[in-house]
């Protein structure tokens, strides 16, 4: 079973749905119904933890949960929830130079893990005011995915869209996979759950490609 994080987003049930689609078997619960404990003792064989629309300071149980089951649960954080991770092992979460709400983006990736097989760069959809500040993050955690200068970041390297942990199965993602106007959003939750050991399906109809660009994502999330 996957223990799917809910932080009261809408965006949940796209990412229940998503991982419907390969077979997984998925339980819902709110950041705030439970403990982190309780959650662990549901023995899920993955935990997912969704976006939303508040800081990690305010998003429930997601920094114990974190905390706790990080090298005993392979997790995977889509948004807020990457956030959580970012700083839960000891980076900053500070504000994005703008902020960007249903703009699908080039994202380039090193290739591996969860973006296996994945092109580069691809595109996804992204919601967020708030980023894992690079300059922040602890020796622990490795950027894995990243925009370019055309995103606003001004450094050369890009905002952090993808983390990994260097040595617990701990992965986030700052864009939204579930998103319609996402590619490859089936594929990196299928990495995921082949790198958590677990089974996946190909969906019979996985979603058609957005077009390339920065463009407007609301009208496909509506129609979805």
């Amino acid at each position: 079973m996957i223990l799917l994080i809910d932080n009261y987003d809408s965006f949940t049930f796209n990412l229940y749905h998503f991982l419907g689609d390969l077979g997984a078997e998925v339980e819902v619960r709110r950041n705030d119904s439970l403990t982190a404990g309780e959650a662990l003792a549901l023995n899920p064989a993955a935990i997912v933890l969704s976006p939303g629309p508040c800081t990690p300071n305010e998003a429930g149980i997601c920094l114990d949960l974190i905390r706790a089951a990080a090298g005993r649960v392979p997790l995977l954080g889509v948004c807020l929830g990457h956030q959580a991770i970012g700083q839960a092992f000891g980076g900053q979460v500070v504000r994005a130079p703008e902020p960007v709400h249903g703009k699908v983006w080039e994202i380039r990736h090193r290739g591996s893990d969860i973006f296996g097989g994945l092109p580069d760069p691809f595109h996804a959809t992204r919601y967020h005011s708030l980023v894992v500040a690079r300059d922040s993050l602890p020796d622990c955690l490795e950027a894995t995915a990243w925009t370019d200068d055309a995103a606003g970041s001004g450094d050369g390297n890009g905002l952090i869209m993808g983390l990994a942990h260097r040595t617990l199965p701990v992965w986030g993602v700052q864009f939204h996979p579930e998103s319609i106007a996402s590619e490859g959003g089936h594929d990196i939750l299928r990495n995921f759950l082949a790198l958590a050991g677990l089974p996946a399906n190909r969906p019979a109809n996985p979603p058609t490609s957005p077009p390339a660009g920065p463009a407007t994502a609301k009208t496909l999330e509506k129609a979805a």
